[in-house]
């Protein structure tokens, strides 16, 4: 841990990472079912037909929009405002994570294969939507999503950070995998998903925690020891 003390830079996940998996059904569960309609009604193929290449090509693509896109010309920006009209009145803000990103002595960046719309909702709904430093979506690394070598290039180079001197926070652990490759600190969100803990056991992941909060709590306290 004594490793995280000198950390420059954060970059965290959204979904499942800034906020509790026991909200991510709540969450992505609404976004899935409209990614199922959106599909449905822009093929012109029913509901099943629609989450069978939901599923497909996220599981090929690695986001079901990527397919979406390769396969059917599908509009990123069409899609993403879309799928991303969900309701969030049951979100509470999140005083305790506010205080220890308040604490953190370093850059604090999102990055998400969603879209910058998702993530101002989401960050809002939690009360943290002043503490980060810039945000990275789907539609900045040109629809090609994590855990693409490329995208994550391109967002270092947005940030203009020093991987060597940076952490990357995520729940999909393969997601983590170029992070390590590129220098850096890697922590993964502890869950059971099935897409989530894949690979979790493979060694570029450097710590795994519970949530982001208590993470932070324990950089804090090293940070002032």
């Amino acid at each position: 841990m004594k490793d995280f003390k000198n950390i420059k830079s954060f970059i965290f996940d959204l979904d499942g990472t800034l906020y509790g998996q026991d909200l991510l059904e709540k969450i992505f569960g609404q976004v899935s079912q409209r990614m199922g309609v959106f599909i449905s009604e822009k093929l012109n193929v029913d509901l099943k037909k629609a989450k069978e290449l939901q599923t497909n090509y996220f599981h090929k693509y690695n986001t079901s929009l990527n397919g979406l896109i390769i396969h059917h010309d599908i509009s990123g920006p069409e899609f993403l405002k879309y799928v991303h009209q969900i309701n969030l009145d049951f979100m509470k803000k999140d005083i305790a994570l506010r205080e220890e990103l308040l604490k953190l002595d370093a850059k604090k960046y999102i990055y998400t294969n969603g879209s910058v719309a998702h993530i101002e909702q989401i960050i809002k709904s939690l009360g943290i939507e002043d503490l980060f430093d810039g945000t990275f979506d789907i539609v900045e690394a040109n629809y090609v999503p994590k855990p693409s070598m490329e995208s994550y290039k391109t967002m270092i180079k947005k940030f203009n950070i020093n991987p060597k001197e940076s952490c990357f926070v995520e729940d999909i652990a393969i997601n983590l995998k170029p992070a390590k490759k590129l220098g850096m600190k890697t922590v993964w969100i502890k869950n059971t998903e099935y897409w989530g803990k894949k690979s979790s056991d493979e060694d570029f992941i450097d710590l795994k925690v519970k949530d982001v909060c208590s993470l932070l709590k324990e950089i804090n306290i090293l940070k002032v020891a």
